[in-house]
């Protein structure tokens, strides 16, 4: 089957993948290929990107390679386009929805392999507050193409719906996916929630931290790093075992709950604290103010999901990506310094935040972010 001509301008489907070698597995997805899929996502093309997406599958290769080797990854240059003031906002969203609609066109267009054994039942969702559903999208097409029975509930959903879902439907695993630690805390929630239902739950996703540590503090079941590697754990390991076990015990001292109740507050002081030591915000315009609120709200964000795991590293990768998107921006990053340090009055009376607090100072001062004592 022939593509569809690109319009002026843009990327020949058929010629790209015609120029791409083959193995066994169709067509190889090459930077070519890649390049070209990149620039239809640049120039919000929805009909290019579907086009060279079915080419490769036309040609033999399979569904699962163009959503691994080709959507996957195109999706995370986007991100990081966006974090290196490369694109907007808009241009990020513009991509995000091409790259859903080709995984639909993709979806439409296959046919699951026949089951080797039990047909598995499987619920994959997004942790409520968690809008990033796109990966969480592409395991649910990869679990279908392994023969899983599959039901995708999408992005943002509460712990309270989905106990009532699995009551409903009554599936043999949740797939929970969590792409900011700041979700973690609504993770927890889902994981509960799923217990309650005796359904054993396999977490995925960055916010789950470095090789999935915070899904075994909230206690998940199963851990995967990707959807090849949750597809490849659960036909290995089925039915899935219920064994996870929370490790929040440090919750019992209160920090996190006071700490969460706090924000508005805290955020009030904190962006008066900042004023009165780097007076030059006196004078941001509102688009700046805004800006700088609501930057002062994830890193309260952040430190608030790392007393809930009692790990300061969820605060320190975070002041790591957000020096890198300062930096992008002309943005001194040692501004962030002066943010940890104004939470140390505040927060005088909570030890465990203290501790998270000197390790994120010594973070910022090895990566030279700090800031000029006044």
């Amino acid at each position: 089957m022939t593509a569809t001509p690109a319009p002026d301008g843009a990327p020949d489907a058929a010629a790209v993948v015609a120029a791409a070698p083959v193995d066994a597995g169709g067509p190889v997805v090459t930077d070519a290929v890649r390049g070209a899929f990149d620039a239809c996502l640049a120039d919000a093309d929805e009909d290019g990107a579907r086009a060279l997406a079915l080419e490769l599958l036309d040609r033999g290769s399979g569904a699962e390679r163009v959503l691994l080797e080709l959507v996957a990854p195109a999706q995370f240059s986007v991100g990081e386009r966006w974090a290196a003031n490369e694109w907007s906002v808009a241009q990020e969203h513009a991509a995000t929805y091409v790259s859903e609609q080709v995984v639909a066109a993709l979806a439409a267009r296959t046919r699951a392999r026949p089951a080797t054994g039990a047909v598995g039942s499987v619920v994959v969702t997004c942790a409520d507050g968690e809008w990033h559903a796109l990966p969480a999208r592409i395991l649910a097409e990869v679990l279908r193409l392994r023969g899983f029975a599959v039901r995708f509930l999408g992005a943002h959903v509460p712990a309270a719906h989905l106990v009532s879902y699995l009551h409903q439907h009554g599936p043999d695993l949740v797939a929970l996916s969590c792409m900011l630690p700041v979700r973690l805390p609504a993770a927890h929630r889902t994981v509960q929630a799923a217990r309650l239902t005796g359904v054993p739950v396999l977490a995925g996703g960055a916010g789950f931290g470095p090789s999935g540590v915070w899904a075994r503090t909230v206690g998940a079941d199963l851990y995967a790093t990707g959807a090849a590697e949750a597809a490849d754990l659960l036909s290995a390991r089925w039915p899935p075992p219920l064994s996870g076990h929370p490790a929040l015990a440090h919750l019992a001292d209160d920090e996190y709950t006071r700490l969460a109740r706090s924000r508005g507050d805290l955020l009030r002081q904190l962006t008066e604290g900042l004023e009165a030591r780097f007076p030059a915000m006196r004078h941001y315009d509102e688009r700046q103010r805004e800006a700088t609120v609501e930057d002062l709200g994830h890193l309260l964000d952040f430190l608030t999901a790392a007393v809930f795991v009692d790990d300061a590293r969820v605060l320190t990768a975070f002041l790591t990506a957000t020096a890198g998107i300062l930096a992008a921006r002309d943005v001194p990053p040692a501004g962030l310094d002066l943010a940890v340090a104004g939470l140390r009055e505040p927060l005088r009376d909570f030890p465990r935040c203290l501790g998270i607090l000197d390790a994120a100072h010594r973070h910022l001062a090895d990566a030279g972010h700090t800031h000029p004592a006044p």
